[in-house]
C-alpha cells in the first residue's frame, strides 16, 4: 500500500489521468473493495507512464501494446526497478485496456480470422436451433479443430471410409470417455453440413460406437443420511453459508444439474404457485415443484445474503464484482467443499452430479442403481 502511495506521486498518467479516474469510478460502482482498486489504478497510472515513456500514442493501443509493457524491464519514475512485471500485475493493465476500448479511446481488439469459416456457422446453429450451452458449443469446437486437419475442408468430398479413418485413428490415441465426446462433435458437425447440402446426408451412421457396458460401474451415489451432513455443513461458513446451503438442497432434493443452479434466474422462480421454471436440454421448459426447505432455503438467501446488484442471476459470487458463476463447475466446487467440511473423505465422486445421483436414488420406483429416476430427471 505504502509503495503504491509514493509511486502516485512519480508516474505521471498524462492524457490518460482522467480515464484512470472513471476506470476507478466502474470499479467502485462494481463494488471491489477500495484495497482492489488501488491496485488496479496503480497498474493503470504506471502503464499510461510507460506509454508516455516510450512515445506510444493513445489511439494506437491495443493488444500487442499490452503485451509490450509486460515484457519491458521497468526503469519508469517512482523507484522502480523491475527486471519484469508480474503477469497479476500485467493483466490489472489489461483490465484498463479493454475499459478504454468500451470507451472508445483505444483500438478494439482485432477480430481473428478463423481457419475454419463454416465453424462461425455451425457454432449459431448449436446455439438458435440446438439451444446447447456455451461450455458445451466450447467443448465441440475444441475438437473439431483436433479432426479438421484429417478431414479436411473440401466437405462436398466427405465418405464413410474418411469419416471412418479419422475416427480409428483417434480411437489409437484417446480413452474412451474421450473418444464419445469427439465423436459426439463430429457426428453433429456433420448433421449440420448435411442440413445445408454440404455434405451426403446420413454421414453421422458413419461414425462407429464408442462401447460401453451399462451398468458396470458401481452406482455413484451418497446415503441419505450422508447427504443431510453435507447439507448441514454449510452451518460452519462465515461467508456464503445461506448461497451454498441454498445450491446444495437444490441438488438434493429436485437432482438439478451443475448448469441448471449456475443458470437460475430470479424470474424462474414462481413464488406464488411454488414452482421452480427450468431450461433443460436442447432448451426444454420444465416445472417442478418447489419443496418447502428449498423455497425456504432461496428465500433467506435472497434477502439476507445475497448482494444487492442488478443481476437476474439468483446466485452470485461473495466478493466483487457480483457477478454469475462464469462456469458451472463453480457448482461442484461448492459440493466438493462441502463434502470435506462433512468429514465424507472417500465420496464416489466429488461434483454436483454426485447429489443429483443421491436424489435420484431416494425417489419412489427408483431402480437400485439409481439410473431410472435419473433418466427422469433429465
Amino acid at each position: 500500500m505504502g509503495a503504491n502511495s509514493r509511486n502516485h506521486w512519480f508516474l505521471d498518467p498524462g492524457p490518460l489521468s482522467s480515464w484512470i479516474d472513471q476506470f476507478a469510478n466502474e470499479l467502485a460502482a462494481q463494488r471491489y473493495t477500495p484495497l482492489t482498486i488501488e491496485g488496479y489504478t496503480a497498474s493503470a497510472r504506471h502503464f499510461a507512464a510507460w506509454l508516455g515513456s516510450a512515445g506510444i500514442s493513445i489511439d494506437v493501443i491495443d493488444d500487442d501494446v499490452v503485451r509490450r509493457f509486460a515484457v519491458h524491464r521497468c526503469r519508469c519514475p517512482g523507484a522502480r526497478q523491475w527486471l519484469r512485471i508480474s503477469p497479476k500485475y500485467s493483466r490489472r493493465a489489461g483490465k484498463f485496456v479493454v475499459f478504454l476500448q468500451r470507451a472508445g479511446v483505444a483500438l478494439p481488439p482485432l477480430k481473428v480470422v478463423s481457419t475454419y469459416p463454416l465453424l462461425d456457422d455451425y457454432q449459431s446453429w448449436l446455439r438458435v436451433h440446438r439451444g446447447l450451452s456455451e461450455r458445451t458449443i466450447a467443448r465441440h469446437l475444441r475438437h473439431l479443430h483436433k479432426l479438421l486437419p484429417e478431414l479436411g475442408t473440401a466437405t462436398v468430398d466427405y465418405d464413410a471410409a474418411r469419416i471412418r479413418n479419422v475416427v480409428r485413428g483417434w480411437r489409437e490415441r484417446t480413452r474412451p470417455a474421450d473418444l464419445r465426446t469427439i465423436t459426439s462433435a463430429l457426428r453433429s458437425y456433420l448433421r449440420f453440413l448435411a442440413g445445408i447440402g454440404l455434405c451426403r446426408p446420413n454421414l453421422d451412421h458413419a461414425i462407429p460406437p464408442v462401447l460401453q457396458w451399462r451398468l458396470s460401474s458401481l452406482p455413484r451415489y451418497l446415503a441419505a443420511a450422508d447427504v443431510e451432513r453435507v447439507i448441514a455443513s454449510c452451518d460452519q461458513l462465515t461467508r456464503g453459508r445461506l448461497r451454498d446451503r441454498a445450491i446444495l438442497l437444490l441438488l438434493a432434493r429436485l437432482g438439478l444439474r451443475a448448469g441448471d443452479v449456475a443458470g437460475l434466474r430470479l424470474s424462474d422462480i414462481e413464488w406464488m404457485s411454488g414452482m421452480l421454471c427450468l431450461s433443460g436440454k436442447a432448451r426444454r421448459q420444465v416445472r417442478l415443484p418447489l419443496p418447502q426447505d428449498v423455497g425456504d432455503a432461496l428465500l433467506a438467501y435472497i434477502e439476507q445474503e445475497r448482494p444487492h446488484v442488478h443481476q437476474q442471476a439468483v446466485f452470485l459470487a461473495m466478493i466483487a464484482p457480483y457477478r454469475p458463476f462464469a462456469q458451472s463447475s463453480h457448482v461442484s466446487t461448492i459440493v466438493a467443499l462441502a463434502l470435506r467440511r462433512a468429514g465424507i473423505s472417500d465420496p464416489p465422486s466429488t461434483g454436483a452430479c454426485l447429489l443429483r445421483h443421491s436424489a435420484a436414488t431416494s425417489m419412489p420406483g427408483a431402480v437400485s442403481t439409481g439410473r431410472g429416476a435419473n433418466k427422469r430427471l433429465a
